[in-house]
């Protein structure tokens, strides 16, 4: 029997991005069922009642839930190609810390960066091209976050460099200034198809944010 797998998703969600690339790295053909995430489905509250967003993978009828856990179940569960996770124990430890760095500050000041203006914009462009900064740090001179092959942690990281262009227009900075290697790093996952393919265009994603700051009163 087949796999039935589903993704309930939004195109410019950097979360959905993450299942979207895991999905093309393995191969896997899915049904893409886009969300209003303004006017939720039942079906979506159905397959996650505790926290209602997506993404949602749902393979065989059973639903899976956060970006990080789907892309870990991917590579579990279709294990016999293009592993994203590193075999050692460490090295997956070490993936899954920066992974969670990157949800818990890569996000949020991204967030604050187009959602805020003044002081409080000024703060959030600091701690997002610190956590940028760091993340330079961590990938060195490698070509991607686990060495020579495309893995987890570039999985977490790159759907970010689709709202790049909007953070930098609201914020008014530039990233390629201030984190050279990140942007030669973007480029170089963006060759791939599996990531291509799945991250929306720049400039559509500069202006939905563009129309989400007015309905929130920045300008």
């Amino acid at each position: 029997m087949a796999d039935e797998v589903v993704l309930l998703d939004f195109w410019a969600s950097i979360f959905g991005m993450r299942v979207r690339i895991a999905l093309a790295e393995k191969g896997i053909k899915y049904e893409n069922k886009e969300e209003d995430l303004w006017n939720k489905s039942p079906f979506l509250l159905q397959m996650n009642p505790i926290h209602k967003k997506i993404p949602v993978l749902i393979h065989n009828g059973k639903p899976i839930c956060e970006s990080l856990i789907i892309v870990q179940y991917i590579d579990e569960v279709w294990h016999d190609r293009a592993p994203l996770l590193p075999s050692d124990p460490y090295q997956r430890a070490q993936a899954r810390f920066w992974a969670d760095f990157i949800d818990k500050k890569i996000y949020d000041s991204g967030r604050k960066v187009w959602t805020t203006k003044g002081e409080e914009q000024e703060a959030g462009k600091k701690e997002f091209l610190d956590s940028l900064k760091t993340l330079e740090a961590e990938l060195g001179d490698k070509p991607y976050f686990g060495g020579d092959s495309f893995g987890f942690v570039d999985i977490a990281l790159v759907g970010f460099y689709s709202r790049f262009h909007a953070y930098e227009t609201f914020g008014n900075f530039s990233v390629e200034a201030e984190c050279p290697k990140l942007i030669a790093w973007a480029k170089r996952c963006m060759e791939k198809e599996s990531v291509s393919k799945s991250l929306p265009d720049r400039k559509t994603v500069y202006e939905f944010f563009a129309q989400r700051r007015k309905k929130f009163g920045v300008e």
